[in-house]
């Protein structure tokens, strides 16, 4: 039997073929541009999947693809930017899947925002921003500093920070000349460290799988720029998280699969910045891999099946942790390459390098994940430890651009 994926992330392909395998189909990928999957590729054999070609965007030619499939049992809902579309397909071809109002809803952040607050789980205050809105209804609805956003943006694009009255005009400014893929918004800005709790739920049932540090660039740029697994919380905080997010997604309507959950610890406590329905992007799967010593791949095919993962009943971290850093060119144009790469294996922490570009690309954007052009992953006995060796071996890396 088969079991498709519209699209899928970056990383995590190879690992997801494996436990198709496992379980006993073949993995289809329908895509609309293979480079995306150029790494994951070439870490497997030849006709280890079947690859569609099609124009992912165009939900008819989607759906004429999946019925071609041969006894198609289950389709992988994995991205952001192709939830709804497979929700969508998933119910009219009456496979395992979620409820597509819940996936729109979990679109929106906005949406998600007031919903949260109706429950006690967020501040009050968030407010769509219209053509006609103005500087001053935004600081008297959200105060400063704000952030203005895409409420259906990815990877930090389409976010604007605004710390005075100055910033907040430039930005909606810049932000009404964008091209959203939502709606725009604002909310006021949270101040302390960001993390991600990465979690796995069935019907309700919810496990808290551990908790990432996101490392983010100085301000005004939001781009990330590391993260590291797992944090060793107090027993206390790592509870008052567990409780958190299971509250959080129960109020925002995700009861089953992969939940990548970010949110800022301010003085107050844990608080929402946004709620992805899978498993977290960049190599977060593969960091999750390593400290659980299992391929939690496995459970992404189960709740694709509409079956109870065995990973919501352990095992508990006992393997390395992982730490990540992100590469980004110094100016915008061309990618020649990478210099210092060479070097990584006179560093502790077994570096490993995943190119997200390829020479000859353009580099257009600094200011957000899309002018990453690699990820330096590392190992530790600790978060910690792992991060102090990703930033030192990710100090002799440059990605070298030309105009």
């Amino acid at each position: 039997m088969t079991i498709a994926a519209l699209e899928a992330l970056s990383f995590g392909l190879a690992r997801i073929v494996e436990a198709a395998e496992a379980a006993g189909h073949r993995l289809a990928l329908l895509t609309g541009d293979r480079a995306i999957y150029q790494h994951e590729l070439a870490q497997l054999p030849p006709g280890a999947l079947d690859i569609v070609d099609v124009d992912t965007h165009d939900p008819d030619a989607s759906r004429a693809a999946l019925r071609a499939l041969p006894d198609l049992a289950g389709l992988i809902n994995s991205t952001d930017g192709w939830s709804v579309p497979a929700a969508d397909l998933a119910a009219e071809l009456g496979l395992p899947g979620p409820d597509p109002a819940a996936v729109r809803r979990l679109r929106d952040k906005l949406a998600v925002r007031r919903l949260l607050a109706e429950h006690g789980l967020g501040p009050e205050g968030a407010m769509p921003v219209g053509p006609s809105t103005t500087a001053e209804e935004i600081v008297a609805g959200v105060g400063l500093p704000a952030v203005l956003k895409d409420s259906a943006g990815t990877s930090s694009k389409n976010v604007w920070l605004a710390r005075d009255r100055a910033e907040l005009g430039a930005a909606l400014e810049r932000a009404r000349g964008a091209a959203l893929t939502g709606r725009l918004f604002a909310e006021r800005y949270l101040a302390g460290p960001l993390y991600s709790a990465e979690t796995l739920g069935f019907e309700g049932e919810t496990r808290l799988l551990g908790v990432f540090s996101r490392q983010t660039s100085p301000l005004p740029r939001v781009r990330e720029e590391g993260a590291a697994f797992p944090v060793a919380l107090p027993q206390e905080e790592s509870e008052t998280v567990r409780r958190w997010v299971g509250d959080v997604l129960a109020a925002a309507g995700h009861p089953t699969g992969f939940a990548h959950v970010e949110f800022v610890w301010t003085a107050k406590g844990p608080e929402l910045v946004e709620i992805n329905r899978r498993i977290g992007g960049a190599l977060v799967g593969e960091a999750l891999c390593r400290a659980l010593e299992v391929n939690v791949y496995h459970a992404l095919v189960d709740t694709t099946l509409g079956r109870r993962p065995a990973l919501l009943d352990g095992p508990q971290p006992a393997g390395d942790a992982s730490a990540l850093v992100l590469i980004y060119p110094d100016r915008t144009g061309t990618l020649v390459g990478w210099s210092g790469l060479d070097a990584l294996a006179a560093f502790p922490g077994e570096p490993e390098w995943y190119p997200t570009a390829a020479p000859g690309d353009r580099v257009v954007h600094l200011d957000d994940q899309r002018g990453c052009t690699g990820i330096l992953l590392t190992r530790g006995a600790t978060a910690e430890l792992a991060m102090h060796r990703a930033l030192s071996a990710a100090g002799t890396i440059r990605a070298v651009v030309e105009d």
